[in-house]
This record gives structure tokens, sequence and C-alpha cells, in this order.
């Protein structure tokens, strides 16, 4: 497999922790079939809540997250498409605050494309808050453990989620199991044209929008782990 730490490995695929981050649907769910040995909480955090304590902090480096920063794919590259886009961090669209973060991305565009923008200090500074807020104020980040039989829903436009890294059984027939849905939401959110780098170009509202658009990529839905 990917060695861990390389930048284009998705973390999801290894042990360890798994920084705030939405995934590329409206909704995502997660069922629990069998708990790590140790570790692999589950942690949530408000988008909402962080965008106004960047807001109240500095709301010059909220303007910041409000631009565009360049994120690398990590393999899953749409027909016609560079192996990176970009996409700020928050949005106004419609009445609405949606956001799109995963900084492991940004990180990895920095690392494996030297010919992109570097970031900026008031960029990295910005991207520093946001996680200082995210992952060391516990007023704001909630932590659980998923047990067998539990289902968590969450919003992606609203909500980060996050992974606390585990140390798995060393039986197979023991180890961490569960089962992730991704869902499109015939009454969702309006999404801005940006969403069309991850969505695909049918973003409209009732359309079945977002998961991974590559060449000879299926829809599926394993049962068993892969």
């Amino acid at each position: 497999g990917s060695a861990p730490l390389a930048p284009a490995t998705r973390l999801y695929r290894t042990s360890l922790a798994q920084p705030f981050h939405v995934d590329s649907c409206d909704l995502v769910g997660l069922l629990c079939l069998r708990q790590a040995g140790l570790g692999g909480d589950s942690r949530i955090v408000s988008s909402h809540t962080i965008y106004n304590e960047v807001l109240k902090r500095d709301p010059e480096l909220l303007e910041v997250l409000l631009g565009d920063f360049y994120q690398d794919r990590k393999g899953e590259v749409p027909e016609g498409k560079e192996p990176w886009f970009k996409m700020p961090v928050f949005f106004h669209h419609e009445g609405q605050v949606l956001s799109w973060y995963d900084r492991s991305f940004i990180n990895a565009a920095q690392a494996r494309f030297p010919h992109l923008p570097r970031l900026s200090e008031a960029q990295t500074s910005a991207l520093d808050l946001i996680d200082s807020l995210s992952i060391s104020d516990p007023r704001i980040s909630l932590d659980m453990s998923l047990r067998p039989g539990d289902l968590q829903l969450l919003h992606n436009h609203q909500t980060w989620h996050a992974r606390t890294a585990f140390q798995d059984h060393p039986e197979d027939s023991m180890k961490r199991h569960l089962l992730r849905l991704w869902l499109s939401a015939p009454s969702g959110w309006p999404l801005p044209e940006s969403f069309k780098e991850r969505y695909g170009e049918k973003i409209k509202v009732g359309h079945a929008r977002g998961g991974i658009k590559v060449p000879g990529q299926v829809l599926k839905a394993p049962l068993q782990a892969e």
C-alpha cells in the first residue's frame, strides 16, 4: 500500500490520526460494525462556529479563508482536469456560509507541485488558526466513540469531522470495520460554482451530486471491507 506519511496518501486508509475535513458529498454516514482495539474515536466540529470564531478574533484572516487555496486531488483526477484544484475554505452563497476543508490536501499540493504558488504568511496563519480552534478548544469540538451499531450522519457543508489515531486488533475477525455512505440530498443547499471542482458538473439541487468523478469509476456500496 501507500506509505502512510507520503503527501498523496489518503489518511483514511491508514491508522494515523485524520485531521478535520469534509467529504465530497452533502451528507456522510458512518456505521460502526467493529471498533478498533484502541483509539479511532470520531471528532466533529461546526464549521459555522469556526467561521464565527475567526470573524471575532481576526476578520482579516477570515477574508483570506474566503479566497482560493491550491489543493491536491491525490490521484483522483477527473477527465480533462489538472491533478490539483483550488477552492476557498469558506463560501458565502445564497444566504448560507458553506465550507470545504482538508488541510492535508493543501499541504500535499505544496509538497507535490512546486510550480504552484506557495502559501502566503497570511494563508498559513489563517489555516493555523482554524486548526487550533478545531483541535485545541474543547468548547468547540465534540469527541465520540462509535460502538457497534452506532450510526453517525453529518451535513458536510456545515460540519467538519476527524478521527484519532488507532491501534487495531491483531485478529482479522476483530479488526476495526466501519461502513461509510455518501449521500446526495434531494433538498440540499445550493452550491457555488467552485464545487464543480469536487462534485462534477452537476451541482444543482435535486441532481445526484458529489462522489468521486474519475474515468472508470462506478457507484458501489460494498459490505465487506476492502
